[in-house]
């Protein structure tokens, strides 16, 4: 049986439901126009909060709780949609987008009107140039014709324009407040807490900063109610989810399915399974940022509990697989030299931490690492953990640790004796480190 139910993704159902007068002709702004002419923006936010909807750009915090903390009495207000999506082996936001953008804007809207913003910018990395100037674009300028953007929207009192901006592709303005201060065109470093966005966000003034899939999942529970989107997923994570599958597997892609299902059936029956039956090696949830799950864990529920749980984190759904045929630590030391090329540099640990580990990575695949040097590892992101400005430094150590515990032997493996290394000059030494 087929689990997966097109929430989001409607566009694999409905053809041509990118354009407006499709989407119109499949309940497109109903959610929007109910929520003008019936509901008051607080009642916009319960119903969201009842729904139980989940943020789903990693946090998984509770959107209605989020928009919240938005003060009344401070103007103006900003929504801001994180569409940075730049977690390694993520890829959901951008078939929302380019399939069906009119729910999300539509989300964007209903999330406007319950905080009471008048200005929406919507962030993209810079790879997104085409679909941003294309698609999104083409989107937005049918909206505003139709009357779902711009002043006095329905006749209800209600203004909100929307735009669109592009970054520079960092995957540090994946980080909330990275991401307002590229947005002011600063600096794209995190910026400390508090104050939080939702009192000093974008310009210093209150924001809510959201992910696209979460923004996409409002108009279906302002249209059908709390008590339809709950009869998915689980009762304390509600809903569907996309979850992106790549890696040893036969059919890579994105699969809607509620929230608490098993893993095994995303890899079995979604993705066709292991390349050549091969045996599942580890699984990375959240791309690069989680730690690895062993293969005996397949049976494992996708949902915030589920896979805390197993050690992890479901973070942004983005689910690699590795077989039996991948090097782990090769695997390993692909993750920290991405984070070595991501980080900002703003803070110690992140930025030397990176670098180090990157060295001795180095070292034990160049057939140079000792044993040491293996344990060299575990202390330098034991120096890492709870030290890092943002989350990006933090989000290198369960990787490591997970890969040194799950697979110490081909680490070892790798490890020679002290005496067996080559005769090296200081000189040499050095530049070792600054391959």
């Amino acid at each position: 049986m087929d689990k997966q139910y097109f929430m989001l993704l409607r566009h694999r159902e409905i053809k041509d439901i990118h354009q407006i007068e499709v989407y119109l002709a499949n309940d497109g702004y109903k959610a929007l126009t109910k929520a003008l002419k019936e509901m008051k923006p607080d009642d916009v936010t319960n119903e969201v909060k009842a729904a139980g909807l989940r943020g789903r750009g990693g946090a998984g915090f509770p959107t209605g709780v989020k928009w919240s903390f938005i003060p009344k009495n401070i103007n103006p207000k900003y929504v801001v949609v994180n569409a940075d999506e730049s977690e390694p082996g993520t890829f959901k936001d951008r078939e929302i987008m380019e399939g069906n953008p009119h729910q999300f804007i539509e989300g964007v809207a209903l999330c406007a009107y319950a905080v009471g913003a008048e200005a929406a910018y919507i962030y993209g990395r810079g790879e997104f140039w085409t679909l941003f100037h294309g698609r999104m674009q083409e989107a937005i300028d049918e909206a505003y014709e139709k009357g779902f953007l711009g002043q006095n929207i329905l006749d209800s009192g209600f203004s909100l324009d929307m735009y669109l901006h592009l970054g520079a592709g960092a995957y540090i303005c994946g980080e909330e407040t990275a991401l307002l201060n590229s947005l002011e065109g600063l600096m794209g470093q995190p910026r400390s807490k508090p104050p939080f966005p939702a009192v000093a966000g974008l310009y210093a003034k209150p924001t809510v900063v959201n992910n696209v899939e979460t923004l996409a999942s409002v108009p279906p529970i302002i249209r059908e109610g709390p008590a339809w989107y709950r009869q998915f997923g689980t009762e304390k994570s509600p809903g569907t989810k996309v979850f992106c599958l790549s890696g040893r597997v036969n059919r890579p892609g994105n699969y809607e399915l509620p929230l608490g299902t098993p893993i095994r059936y995303l890899i079995e029956e979604c993705g066709g399974g292991i390349i050549d039956g091969k045996q599942v090696k580890g699984i990375l949830p959240a791309g690069a940022s989680s730690a690895i799950m062993s293969g005996d864990l397949l049976d494992t529920p996708m949902d915030y509990e589920g896979m805390a749980t197993a050690g992890s984190m479901l973070g942004s759904a983005s689910f690699i697989i590795m077989d039996e045929t991948i090097d782990a630590v090769w695997a390993a030391e692909k993750n920290v030299k991405f984070f070595k090329h991501e980080s900002c540099g703003k803070c110690s640990p992140c930025r030397e931490g990176t670098f180090w580990l990157t060295s001795v990575y180095n070292k034990l695949r160049e057939g140079r690492g000792t044993k040491d040097d293996v344990k060299l590892l575990e202390t330098i992101i034991g120096q890492m953990e709870g030290n890092c400005f943002c989350l990006l430094g933090e989000f290198v150590v369960p990787g490591v640790r997970t890969s040194l515990d799950l697979y110490r032997a081909e680490y070892e493996a790798l490890a020679v004796e002290a005496d067996a290394q080559p005769e090296q000059k200081p000189h040499d030494l050095i530049l070792q480190f600054f391959k």
